[in-house]
Order: C-alpha cells, then structure tokens, then sequence
C-alpha cells in the first residue's frame, strides 16, 4: 500500500515514513530541522552528470542557485536552472527581437524535494528535480526552466511555500489577494537572472515596470507545487491592475496544473468565481491535468468535486482551457501521480 504524500493526518505524521519517492533537490542533501527554514544544499560528492555551480557565461547545462531573494530580504529560495536556450530562438511576447527569454517555472510536489533523506528514495531517482528538469527541458525546448525548492520542509516530507502563500506546518494553504506571490516571483527571476549571468535579465522593480523585450513565461504546479498557481489565480486582479506589476503579468501565457493536492481539507483547485473570471479574461492558456491518484480518492473526495467546479466554470466563463484525464483506466497509484511529469 503506498503512502499518499499530500494527506497524512497531522497527529500520526511523526510516526510516518514514507513509501519513498525522488531524490531530493541536491544529491548530497543538509538535514534539516523538522520546523526551521530550508538550509542551503551542499556541493554534492555524487551527482547527475552536468550538474555543476552557477558559473556566468558557462555554457546550457543544470545550475544550482543558492539562497535567491525575492521580494523582501527574508523571503529567499534556491532555484534549479536549465538554460535550455539556443541561438536560434526567437524573442515572445509580442516582440520581433530575438531575445532568448522565454522562462518555464516549476513548482515540485511534497516530499519530492528531499528523498535522498528517504530510505527507499533510490527507486525513485528519475523523479529528482535534477531529471525532471531535463524531462521539462525536453517538453519546453528553447526555454530557461526554473526549479523553484520550497523554502521549508517539515519532517523532509511536506514541503511548504510560505514565501508564496500563507501556510500552515504540513503546507496547507490559506490563500488571500495580497499575499505577494507574484512580485516574489517577479524578484525571483529576476535576482536569478543576474546570479546566472543569463543575458538580458529581467530588470528589478524600482518605481515603475520594464520588462526585456521578449520575455515570456509559462509556470507549472505539480501535487502540492499547485498552491502557488492558486494563490496567483487569487492575485490575478490585483497584479493585472498594478502599474509594477502588470506588464509581467502580461506576459504570463500558460499554466499547468499537474495533480494538484495539499493536507488541507477544501481549496485544493480555485471554485471562486471571481478569481476565476479574473483568469478567463487575463487570456492566460489555462492546462488541468488529473489523475485517479488526486481526483478520485474516495477519502477526499473533494478534490475530485472541486476539480471538476474547477473546470466547469472555466468553460462556462469562456477561457482557455484544456484538461485531461491521465491513467483513466489504470489503478490510482503514485507512479501514475508522478508520470503525469512526462505525459502532460
């Protein structure tokens, strides 16, 4: 019987172990306390080939960012990169300049982030954020793929987004309109850029926006990495209207939601109308990608109900849309939640 990541009653989650899924961020992973921030990962020993330090102007390959800021000084997290980028790529966003700056952003799931710590974690090795950064390399080809790590852990199984939403110990959100997840993100990438040397970074916010010509951005959530595609539905009105803001947010063309799940009890998928009005009428391409794992589980069948008000209103408010059903007719289980990474 395999553990379900997202739902495990908070009262017996000490006595847990899990399953095992990925390897963690790093291959040589620093422990961590179960309620402090996350440490930054160390130079591992043994690791995938082509994963090396952050050196500007070294050529496409995976890049460890440490330590990033974002919006404010206490708000950072340690980005994964792949600068999936030729030479022949053309400029996006309304824009004829080849410019080389269209960005994919991936928010991983649970306890993905830390299964070195796991003791059956080598099973599932071809789910290290490593590869599914290359596995997103292939699926978006000329784009810079961003892998953005919690900045905490609980227990090295629940991973937790505080610095994009309000979150409780286990992860479970609590969305608002103005908790600033996109100008985390905003500051993110644009603190990323600079660190990795990519040419044309996207300029820091000092009094009003600017945005490189060409830039363009897609984000992907995957299990409880959805949280945060949720909590920028919430923020939707408010960034669009913002004089900062909303030329990024222009400039938001896709989201995926991939299984999305948390241990909270409602909020799983946005049912807010207005929210989600807000999105039909941003233009964004809107991707929900399900299984049976998340959407048919009978001790939470709520998710599966608000998936499915999820998309109903969506297709009633005119947006685009597009969902899949994965797996259909396999049993639910966690090797289907995670392969949804490579089928979507």
């Amino acid at each position: 019987m395999h553990l379900r990541l997202n739902y495990i009653n908070p009262v017996l989650a000490p006595m847990i172990t899990a399953r095992g899924v990925a390897t963690g961020f790093h291959c040589a992973a620093k422990a961590m306390s179960a309620a402090a921030g996350s440490s930054p990962f160390e130079p591992p020993e043994h690791c995938l080939p082509g994963v090396q330090e952050t050196r500007p102007g070294s050529p496409p390959q995976l890049r460890r960012l440490v330590d990033i800021p974002g919006c404010q000084p206490d708000r950072v997290n340690d980005l994964l990169l792949l600068s999936n980028v030729t030479s022949d790529s053309q400029g996006r966003c309304g824009s004829d300049t080849e410019d080389r700056s269209a960005h994919v952003v991936f928010f991983p799931g649970d306890i993905q982030q830390e299964m070195s710590l796991q003791p059956e974690g080598g099973q599932w090795l071809s789910w290290s954020l490593e590869n599914v950064a290359l596995t997103l390399g292939r699926r978006f080809p000329e784009r810079h793929v961003w892998v953005i790590r919690a900045s905490r852990m609980y227990l090295h199984k629940f991973s937790c987004y505080h610095n994009f939403v309000e979150s409780n110990l286990f992860g479970a959100p609590e969305h608002s309109p103005d908790y600033g997840a996109f100008r985390h993100l905003r500051a993110l990438l644009s603190n990323g850029m600079e660190r990795a040397g990519l040419p044309n970074p996207l300029p820091l916010q000092r009094g009003g926006d600017t945005v490189a010509p060409g830039f363009s951005l897609a984000v992907v959530g995957f299990s409880k990495g959805c949280v945060v595609l949720n909590q920028l539905v919430y923020e939707l009105a408010r960034a669009r209207a913002d004089p900062e803001l909303g030329p990024f947010v222009e400039c938001l063309s896709d989201m995926y939601w991939l299984d999305g799940g948390h241990p909270g009890g409602s909020e799983t998928w946005v049912t807010d109308k207005r929210a989600l009005r807000e999105l039909a009428a941003s233009g964004v391409a809107v991707h929900a990608h399900v299984t049976p794992y998340e959407v048919r589980d009978p001790m939470r069948a709520w998710v599966g109900r608000e998936h499915g008000r999820f998309v109903k209103k969506l297709e009633d408010l005119g947006a685009r849309l597009s969902q899949k059903m994965h797996f259909e007719d396999e049993p639910a289980s966690i090797e289907n939640h995670f392969r949804i990474i490579q089928d979507f």
